[in-house]
C-alpha cells in the first residue's frame, strides 16, 4: 500500500501470506489465492515462476514507474504425500511431471552435513537429503530470475533482496526463537554497493525489510496511531551494510516475536539478543510446547518419538522433556554457548545482565503495543 501510493506498480507471485487485501493490494497477482489449484505451480515450479515475472516485467515496459515484485517460493517447505517429504520428486521427471528449467540434484544421507539441532541419525540423514534437493531448485530458480533482470536491463538499477520467514523445519528450528530457528538466511544486493560478496557479522531480522525498502525508495514511513499510541518502525535499513559503510550501532540488538504458528500451536515467545547474550521470554510457559503439523509428521521427528518410546538413544541435543516444557525466562551466553544449552537465568552471577535485558525487552514490547504487555500488571 505504502509503495503503491507512492507511485510504484507492485506485484506479487506465488505463496502468499499477507493478508487482508485492501492493506496489500497489488496490480499484478498469481498466487494460491488467485487460482487455489495452482498452489504447486505458483510455489515450486521455476518455469512457470520464471515466465509470470517475464510477463509483470513485460507488462511495465511502457510505463515509467518504478516497480516492487515479491515473489515467495515455497520451496523448501515441507510437502509430504507421493512427491515426496520436500516435494522433491515433483516435476523431476516420469509420473511427477517436468519442470523444464529445473535439473534435479540429489545427495547421500553420508555426505550431507547434520546441523547440531537435528538428530544425527539414518532418518534424520534421509529427510535432510530431501530438503537439500528442494533448496538447489529454488537456487536455481532464483539464478533464473537474476538472468531475467538482466536480460531486461534492470539488474543495475534494482535492489534485490533474498530471505526467509522461518529456520528449517526440523526440531528446535521453525517456530521456535533459539538460534537455529532465527538464523534464516539473508541475501542483500544493492547496485550501489562497493563491496560484492561480504559477509557481515552485523546483527539483521526481518524488522529490517521495510526500512531497508523504503530507505532504497527514498520514501518516508506514514505517520500514525494504533490503539492511541504512534506507529514507529524499530528496525533499520540494511542499505548501509549492503553498500559498504555500516553502521554498528544500528546492529547490535535484534527483537524477535512468535505467536502462533496455527491456531492449535499456540506458544508466544519474546526475544532480545544484545551483543552475545540472548533472553527468550516463554510467556505461556506452563503450557506444552506445541510441534508444527509438518514437522510432527515428519521422518525425523516420528524417529526421535519411536526412540523415546523403546529407550533407544536419540542422539539428539535436547531431551523431548527439555523441548517441550521450557521455563518462562532463558538468557544464554551466545558466544561461550552457541547451542543454547545452558540456561542463565537463575545465575545470581548474570542477574544484572538478566535485568538490564528484562528491561528493555519490556520497553520494547511497549513500543510496539505489544498485547501481553498485560502479563507484567497482572502478575
Amino acid at each position: 500500500m505504502i509503495l503503491g501510493k507512492a507511485g510504484y506498480r507492485t506485484g506479487i507471485i506465488g505463496k502468499k501470506h499477507v493478508a487482508p487485501d485492501y492493506v496489500y493490494p497489488f496490480d499484478y497477482s498469481k498466487t494460491e489465492f488467485d487460482d487455489p489449484g495452482m498452489s504447486m505451480q505458483f510455489g515450486r515450479n521455476i518455469t512457470l515462476i520464471k515466465e509470470l515475472t517475464e510477463e509483470f516485467l513485460d507488462g511495465c515496459k511502457n510505463d515509467s514507474s518504478p516497480i516492487f515484485l515479491y515473489i515467495g517460493f515455497r520451496d523448501p517447505h515441507r510437502c509430504g504425500g507421493p512427491h515426496g517429504a520436500f516435494c522433491e520428486v515433483w516435476g523431476s521427471g516420469g509420473e511427477h511431471g517436468v519442470i523444464p528449467d529445473w535439473k534435479p540434484q540429489y545427495y547421500k544421507p553420508e555426505e550431507v552435513k547434520v546441523p547440531y539441532n537435528v538428530p544425527d541419525t539414518p532418518a534424520a540423514r534421509d529427510d535432510l537429503t530431501k530438503q537439500y534437493t528442494s533448496i538447489s531448485r529454488l537456487d536455481q530458480g532464483i539464478g533464473l530470475l537474476v538472468e531475467l533482470f538482466k536480460k531486461h536491463g534492470l539488474i543495475n538499477d534494482t535492489l534485490i533482496v533474498y530471505f526467509s520467514d522461518n529456520g528449517i523445519p526440523f526440531p528446535a528450528a521453525k517456530t521456535n526463537l533459539y538460534e537455529c530457528g532465527m538464523g534464516e538466511p539473508l541475501f542483500v544486493y544493492s547496485p550501489r554497493g562497493k563491496m560484492g560478496g561480504v559477509h557481515s557479522q552485523l546483527m539483521a531480522s526481518s524488522l529490517d525489510l521495510l526500512p531497508t525498502v523504503l530507505d532504497w525508495s527514498a520514501i518516508k514511513y506514514p505517520s500514525y496511531h494504533l490503539n492511541g499510541m504512534q506507529v514507529n518502525l524499530t528496525g533499520n535499513s540494511l542499505l548501509p551494510i549492503a553498500e559498504g559503510v555500516p553502521d554498528p550501532e544500528n546492529h547490535h540488538t535484534v527483537f524477535a516475536s512468535h505467536q502462533m504458528h496455527e491456531v492449535t500451536m499456540y506458544y508466544p515467545m519474546r526475544v532480545i539478543h544484545q551483543g552475545s547474550y540472548k533472553l527468550i521470554l516463554n510467556i505461556a510457559n506452563n503450557l506444552s510446547y506445541p510441534i508444527a503439523a509438518d514437522l510432527y509428521s515428519s521422518e525425523t521427528w516420528q524417529d526421535v518419538l519411536k526412540r523415546n518410546a523403546e529407550g533407544q538413544a536419540q542422539h539428539w541435543y535436547r531431551t523431548i522433556n527439555q523441548y517441550y516444557f521450557r521455563p518462562k525466562w532463558e538468557l544464554f551466553d551466545l558466544e561461550k554457548d552457541p547451542m543454547e544449552l545452558h540456561n542463565l537465568a537463575n545465575d545470581q552471577s548474570y542477574a544484572e545482565t538478566l535485568h538490564s535485558l528484562q528491561a528493555k525487552l519490556k520497553a520494547w514490547q511497549h513500543e510496539t503495543n505489544d498485547p501481553w504487555m498485560v502479563k507484567y500488571v497482572h502478575e
